[in-house]
């Protein structure tokens, strides 16, 4: 069963399949636009993007719009393995090359040949492989860990990172040369704190199909409360964190309406218990509260919060409504919602 998600008249989407890829927001479609012109282009790109934002799903489709798409696509996120391994894992390794070398291993680089592949978190790499891999980018070949014989193969390389790799070039962390050679194209995905047309369009898309894996028989939808939440959450994890998050969401609902998101599961729920002091369980006097500091950034945080929520429910949850009673502009009130994520 393939849970569909109604696109909005006369705009194109991305609808997602084995991967998580949609969006209809203009930032979401640039990227896509910019990634598809780039895709059937033999040269290396590299993909900057924070956490959750789907690099390796864009890694695939870069591969699958290319002339190789019938080739291998392989992957490796670099930061899963140490310094030492790295090499090994990478160009494969000869007999006896060392302890537990007991037969010829081929590398990442001879699985891909004549397709594509992708090294996740590339920043973490030793210099010693990024010399390794700008010699393959160069010429075409390598030497098996523990060998001499050149092994030749014709890979296209994608990269990702959240790192700042121009940065890390200039302090001699990572190869000037190898970064030259790897950003023929550099694509930055966009956050999805930038993406908020797509925020709702996602979140429906995952809990259609988590209600459909816990065998639900209707599709559930979000309050507005929960709508209002969702979009004015800072999304960190990306679209990762808002996958885990409305999963959870369904799965705690106990009706087809979902009102309440948990954006924080590690949040104790008796953290806010109040127990009597020792003094007075036992029968004696306690003693007088002290005086609380007077901090007027509190204070004026808790009004704010009142007015909110106040507001926000006045206006039932419409957020221009909410803007013209607190008698803001519409960027404004966004700019407190955004402050006060995961507080309302």
């Amino acid at each position: 069963m393939e849970i569909k998600i109604p696109e909005t008249p006369g705009r194109q989407s991305f609808s997602a399949g084995a991967g998580e890829a949609l969006g209809q927001s203009e930032r979401f479609l640039e990227f896509q636009e910019r990634l598809s012109r780039v895709a059937p282009v033999e040269r290396p790109v590299l993909l900057i993007g924070e956490r959750g934002t789907g690099k390796e799903l864009a890694a695939s489709r870069l591969h699958y719009l290319s002339r190789r798409w019938q080739g291998p696509f392989v992957t490796l996120n670099c930061a899963t393995l140490a310094p030492t391994l790295i090499e090994a894992e990478l160009f494969g390794h000869e007999k006896g090359a060392f302890t537990g070398a007991e037969h010829r291993r081929k590398g990442r680089f001879e699985a891909a040949d004549n397709g594509t592949l992708f090294l996740d978190e590339i920043g973490t790499i030793p210099l010693e492989g990024q010399e390794k891999i700008l010699r393959v980018v160069e010429y075409g070949s390598f030497e098996r860990v523990g060998g001499s014989a050149p092994v030749e193969v014709d890979v296209r390389i994608i990269g990702a990172t959240n790192a700042d790799l121009a940065a890390m070039a200039a302090r001699g962390t990572f190869k000037p040369d190898l970064l030259d050679r790897l950003s023929f194209e550099v694509l930055f995905l966009p956050p999805l704190r930038l993406r908020e047309e797509d925020i709702l369009l996602l979140a429906n898309h995952f809990a259609g199909r988590m209600a459909f894996e816990l065998g639900r028989p209707t599709l559930p939808a979000f309050s507005d409360r929960a709508a209002q939440a969702l979009e004015t959450h800072n999304w960190p994890g990306n679209v990762r964190e808002l996958k885990n998050v409305v999963e959870r969401a369904v799965y705690r609902a106990e009706s087809e309406v979902i009102d309440a998101i948990d954006f924080d599961p590690f949040r104790s729920p008796f953290a806010l218990i109040q127990t009597k002091p020792v003094a007075a369980v036992a029968g004696t006097a306690a003693a007088p509260d002290e005086p609380q500091p007077l901090t007027l950034r509190p204070a004026v945080e808790q009004l704010e919060l009142r007015l909110l929520r106040r507001a926000l429910e006045e206006g039932r949850f419409n957020q221009r409504k909410a803007a013209g009673l607190l008698g803001l502009s519409y960027d404004q009130l966004r700019g407190l919602l955004r402050k006060y994520r995961g507080r309302l």
